[in-house]
């Protein structure tokens, strides 16, 4: 517990002696989505191995940098870049940005990713909303002795994305006529994608789509007492009886077909703040 708050105070002062601002909003791009990043006004950009607490970006897609600046009039730090427990890390080293994003001040996450979709009417390139989440990885951040001042021992986990940004999505997509679905994101460990017999399964219990990711991040935002909006960029479709095989470098390119309608909601709920 002490060692996390350590780290936690190291990150922050990484960050502040580089950009010393109050954040509103932290932004996690997710595979193939650091195109999100163009729509700032980056005042600062800092590597990620310039917070020495920080793991290392690996994947396929990210970056590994922290830009601080300007998001639709809204002071936004955006990590380039996220870190997932398939990469040899502990949930809770995994999901320190997000502890350093609340001690920087932001009180509103935006949580991208690159997912599966396994709701049949899902299509390429749609943009999924997320609801809710399934937490299929079996891994939790927090695990271990709880530190009160960082949030209750039991966080609630009914609500864990926020309903009024929800209600502000889906007004901008239709006010801007794009598909906007609302699903269930399934987490798994990964690194494999998955089986015919693990998509029926994610479909069976209830999600939408399927993913390696994201999980972890909003368990501890909502630990921490943060707002959070999700949401997943389809990049691929698994349908169990017409799967195709997947690679890394196919979900980014499908990752980029989405941007347009991610850059819209953001900038209009960001808007609303």
């Amino acid at each position: 517990m002490q060692e996390l708050a350590k780290q936690i105070e190291s990150a922050v002062q990484a960050v502040q002696k580089r950009w010393d601002c109050t954040p509103r909003v932290g932004l996690i791009l997710g595979s193939g989505l650091a195109g999100l990043a163009d729509a700032m006004c980056v005042e600062e950009v800092i590597q990620y191995s310039e917070i020495t607490c920080l793991p290392q970006a690996t994947s396929l897609g990210h970056n590994g940098q922290l830009l601080c600046g300007m998001l639709a009039g809204c002071k936004t730090v955006t990590m380039q870049g996220r870190f997932h427990i398939y990469e040899g890390y502990s949930p809770q080293q995994a999901t320190l940005s997000v502890r350093l994003l609340k001690a920087l001040g932001v009180d509103v996450l935006l949580v991208t990713n690159a997912a599966g979709g396994i709701n049949p009417s899902y299509q390429v390139g749609d943009v999924m909303l997320i609801h809710d989440q399934i937490n299929l990885s079996f891994r939790n951040p927090l695990v271990g002795i709880n530190d009160e001042s960082l949030g209750p021992r039991f966080p609630d986990m009914s609500e864990p994305y926020d309903l009024k940004f929800e209600k502000l999505a889906i007004r901008i997509a239709r006010q801007q006529n794009f598909v906007l679905h609302r699903g269930v994101y399934v987490a798994l460990l990964g690194p494999t994608y998955e089986t015919r017999a693990e998509y029926r399964m994610a479909r069976q219990i209830g999600g939408d789509a399927v993913g390696m990711s994201t999980v972890p991040e909003v368990i501890v935002a909502r630990h921490a007492g943060l707002r959070v909006l999700g949401l997943s960029a389809i990049t691929n479709v698994g349908t169990p009886d017409h799967l195709t095989p997947t690679t890394g470098h196919q979900v980014l390119e499908a990752a980029s077909k989405a941007l347009p309608k991610l850059n819209s909601i953001f900038q209009g709920v960001l808007q609303t703040l």
